[in-house]
């Protein structure tokens, strides 16, 4: 029985969206799995952005090492992988319809070569029989990033995809009769929808203002915090600084990544498909009915359209993802008690203490039947 793990963590130091907590989830995660669970520091691969020393975490990077990681699993083996950083959303392309939630959800690597929702089903659908890959992420949307996975714990209820042809299809009539107000007031919300940003969200803020902000707890203690969402406009923003290109075209981001990309970016890209992502997997039957749900436990920091935060602690310096704290803290508190925790314990008990904290995120777990109530990871 073998048990090896890929943790990633990035804080993007000396952006516009830098974070806090994200290396620091890595490293609370390594010391969970080797005390707890009982792997071994030299079978722990570690992608952090603020040692130049480690691996970096570039999409490249972060591909290769979770698809070394599938393939070295046989059956009896756990697998693990973690994820703390930015997530975004990206809208369908010219003439696309995108997936079942009508975004294809990502997470963003230090250079900005996003990884896509199906990228990551297709490397689930290559877990060996037997094998068992839990992933965690500690982003925003990630309650979408493996598409088409069984939704166990949530509420990121996905549209039909005809209802998503119908909404794109609306979305290119012409203007109906609301007054030009309203017309104009709709134009904006569908653009904010586009970036990711909930009706919920922007009542609290939603984009750029809602970055950062302040919060006090009952206990007194001052939290100064950040989302771990990244709009749209930001994410083009970041990229044009990155790769020096200032004529990148947002409604043809995905023909901007191969070109800046190139071998590194979509086989689905490289194949003249539409698409985006930067992993050479084999997806093999990834497609077939059934091939995807009997694989993967995806434990998420939020649903579809939510955000996942990042905590600074103001008084001990202390930081952290919200998420990745409820984790640990409950693991802790299990071992304390010496007793297993399931699946669908770890991520129930997640969301009543991230709602005491007064967090709005909602955790989920997406996996099949049969993994809901095993234990978390072995």
């Amino acid at each position: 029985m073998g048990k090896k793990a890929v943790l990633i963590g990035i804080n993007y130091p000396g952006t516009a969206v830098e974070l806090r907590g994200c290396v620091n989830d890595v490293r609370r995660m390594q010391k969970c799995l080797i005390e707890l669970y009982g792997f071994a520091n030299e079978d722990i691969t570690i992608l952090i952005d603020t040692d130049k020393s480690c691996i970096q975490p570039t999409g490249k990077n972060i591909c290769d090492e979770l698809t070394r990681l599938i393939a070295s699993g046989q059956s009896g083996d756990f697998l693990v992988f973690h994820y703390s950083g930015h997530g975004t959303r990206l809208p369908p392309g010219i003439g696309e319809l995108g997936d079942s939630t009508g975004f294809d959800e990502c997470i963003t690597p230090c250079d900005m070569n996003l990884i896509k929702d199906h990228e990551f089903r297709e490397m689930v659908a290559s877990v060996k029989e037997g094998c068992q890959l839990t992933i965690i992420s500690d982003s925003c949307h990630s309650g979408g990033l493996i598409e088409e996975v069984k939704e166990q714990i949530g509420e990121s209820h996905v549209k039909p995809m005809k209802e998503v042809k119908e909404h794109i299809e609306e979305s290119h009539v012409k203007p109906p009769k609301l007054g030009i107000a309203s017309y104009l007031l709709s134009i904006v919300m569908d653009f904010l929808g586009t970036c990711g940003i909930s009706k919920s969200q922007r009542n609290r803020g939603g984009g750029q203002e809602s970055f950062s902000g302040e919060i006090e707890l009952e206990s007194h203690e001052t939290f100064d915090i950040k989302t771990r969402y990244l709009p749209f406009e930001s994410y083009v923003s970041l990229l044009k600084q990155q790769t020096g290109q200032t004529n990148i075209e947002p409604r043809r981001i995905r023909q901007t990544l191969l070109k800046l990309f190139g071998e590194d970016s979509s086989p689905s890209h490289q194949r003249g498909l539409s698409d985006l992502g930067n992993c050479e997997v084999n997806a093999g039957d990834s497609g077939a009915p059934g091939s995807i749900a009997d694989k993967g436990i995806l434990l998420s920091g939020c649903q579809t359209d939510q955000r996942s935060e990042d905590v600074y602690v103001t008084r001990t310096g202390k930081a952290y993802g919200a998420f990745s704290d409820a984790i640990q803290t409950i693991l802790s508190a299990a071992r304390d008690e010496k007793k297993k925790i399931t699946n669908k314990e770890l991520v129930m008990k997640a969301r009543v203490f991230l709602k005491q904290r007064g967090f709005s995120q909602r955790p989920g777990l997406y996996c099949h039947d049969r993994y809901v109530n095993k234990p978390f990871i072995c």
